[in-house]
């Protein structure tokens, strides 16, 4: 056969393999597309097969459900936590309406504790309720809050025998106070009738937390011994706590309960604190609330506070008035002068340095300035001065819950006092106007060549209010000496440190 005429056969047939291999090849291809795209619309019958066992499990399911009515449904899921749509930022400030005080009073000291309530209380603007053991008397228009007796609670057992079973109607304040169904409340802030609160720094505490969570605030004691024996993560219930509307409804609940559970307890704090260790929920710490466990003069600590917010002051009874010369509640009444034109500095620590003197400078601002010759390092300043005794009334440094120090370390260095005798604002000049006057005690003999301050009779500080301080970091004022004309007066300037300024010896 001649090769030429088979040469259009041999073409045609290597077109049909062509053909055949290029069908068979695209049909590989969309099989492994659908193997690898599941939602593909392509049925095959292993899909059909497996949809209907599918459907069959969920019936078998549903006629199980249906056979077994009659048994109790699956718990429900547990309710959401409180609200967390907004952060605390993102809030309107508290404000005096939102915060309701509760007061723990005895009938008995009432005449005399009542004065203290009296200094901070206002009339028309804060919420409280004072709850005493038995009917007092009440005067018409004395500025006080509502005053109620708390209910019986001779029902629970108590069986510590160095307390009194006052502590169980105490613990319960928070509580029935809720119970009275007061609207628009964020925060119940507990306090003994010599506690006296600042109010707008009370708010300013509580403005940091979302009163919407479970908080429960305040401080420890002074007194580390009282601290073992009652706990460090329990807020004195004389220095105040706050707790927020939300968990104050969760104790409310299982309160009475949670206090049978525990008789042997010595006081109300300790009866709140367990409650709270029950619900899981700790103490947040804020160093304002002051108990003042602590005997004697308070110009070491009240001298030297840390720099927070003042919130309340504990104990006043007990301590001696915080003025030279005045009694208690007058004592009390100056501090407020100044509370009223700067609360959030009120007792706010600054010191600088007189080079041309050698003096060291510290400001306790509205209370008190101390003056001492010669060079006394931040460190040392920032530290409290032993001028109290232990609750225990031991003059035992180790026995307390922060360092001291000595009040001097040598007989020249004993500080010079000048307390504020008056405060005003000059509208002209903006600035707040202090004038603080030099107590006359006796001083040890000085060898020392330098400048005395007993030379100085009073001292001015000028400053600004500065109400939005606690709305950024925390942080020290800066003092600084102008020039006077007088030997006998000393001026000094306290505002916001400056950038780059620090207060180097």
């Amino acid at each position: 056969m001649n090769p030429s005429s088979l040469r259009p056969s041999i073409t045609w047939l290597f077109i049909s393999f062509l053909v055949i291999y290029s069908l068979y090849s695209s049909k590989l291809i969309l099989t492994k597309n659908h193997n690898q795209n599941p939602n593909c619309p392509i049925t095959t019958s292993s899909n059909i097969e497996q949809t209907s066992n599918e459907e069959k499990a969920l019936n078998a399911v549903d006629s199980n459900s249906n056979s077994n009515s009659s048994s109790p449904p699956p718990p429900p899921p547990p309710p959401p936590p409180p609200s967390t749509n907004s952060s605390p930022s993102e809030q309107d400030d508290t404000q005096t309406k939102h915060v309701v005080f509760c007061i723990a009073a005895s009938s008995s000291l009432w005449e005399n504790r009542k004065e203290y309530i009296k200094l901070w209380w206002r009339t028309g603007e804060t919420r409280g309720v004072v709850w005493l053991d038995n009917e007092v008397t009440i005067t018409r228009d004395e500025g006080l809050p509502d005053i109620r007796v708390s209910q019986d609670t001779s029902e629970f057992e108590y069986t510590n025998r160095q307390g009194k079973r006052a502590a169980i109607r105490i613990s319960r304040i928070v509580s029935e106070t809720l119970r009275m169904g007061m609207k628009d409340v964020r925060w119940f802030v507990m306090g003994d009738d010599d506690t006296v609160f600042i109010v707008e720094n009370v708010l300013r505490v509580l403005s940091k937390y979302d009163h919407n969570q479970y908080y429960y605030i305040g401080s420890s004691s002074e007194s580390h011994i009282q601290n073992i024996f009652f706990s460090y993560a329990m807020a004195y219930g004389g220095g105040g706590f706050a707790i927020s509307y939300p968990l104050a409804v969760e104790l409310e609940k299982m309160q009475d309960k949670c206090i049978q559970r525990y008789p042997g307890l010595y006081g109300s704090d300790d009866r709140i604190q367990a409650c709270m260790a029950e619900l899981g929920v700790p103490l947040t710490k804020e160093n304002g609330f002051h108990q003042y466990d602590v005997y004697g003069n308070l110009l070491g600590l009240l001298g030297a506070h840390p720099v927070t917010p003042l919130v309340s002051l504990h104990h006043l009874d007990v301590v001696d008035p915080i003025f030279p010369g005045l009694n208690r509640v007058e004592s009390l009444r100056r501090l407020f002068e100044s509370v009223e034109q700067d609360s959030a500095s009120i007792i706010q620590q600054s010191f600088c340095y007189d080079k041309k003197r050698y003096w060291s400078i510290s400001i306790s601002w509205g209370y008190v300035v101390q003056v001492i010759r010669g060079n006394i390092s931040p460190r040392e300043l920032e530290t409290p001065t032993r001028t109290f005794l232990n609750w225990y009334k031991r003059a035992d440094y180790t026995a307390y819950a922060f360092n001291t120090r000595p009040v001097a370390r040598h007989p020249c260095q004993k500080p010079f006092l000048f307390y504020l005798s008056s405060v005003k604002y000059d509208e002209n000049r903006r600035q707040i106007i202090g004038i603080y006057t030099r107590y006359k005690e006796a001083y040890p003999y000085c060898r020392w060549k330098s400048d005395s301050p007993e030379k100085l009779e009073s001292i001015v500080i000028l400053k600004r209010p500065d109400s939005s301080r606690w709305k950024k970091s925390p942080r020290r004022d800066c003092c600084r000496v102008l020039p006077s004309r007088k030997k006998s007066v000393m001026y000094l300037w306290v505002d916001n440190c400056r950038r780059g300024e620090i207060g180097e010896l």
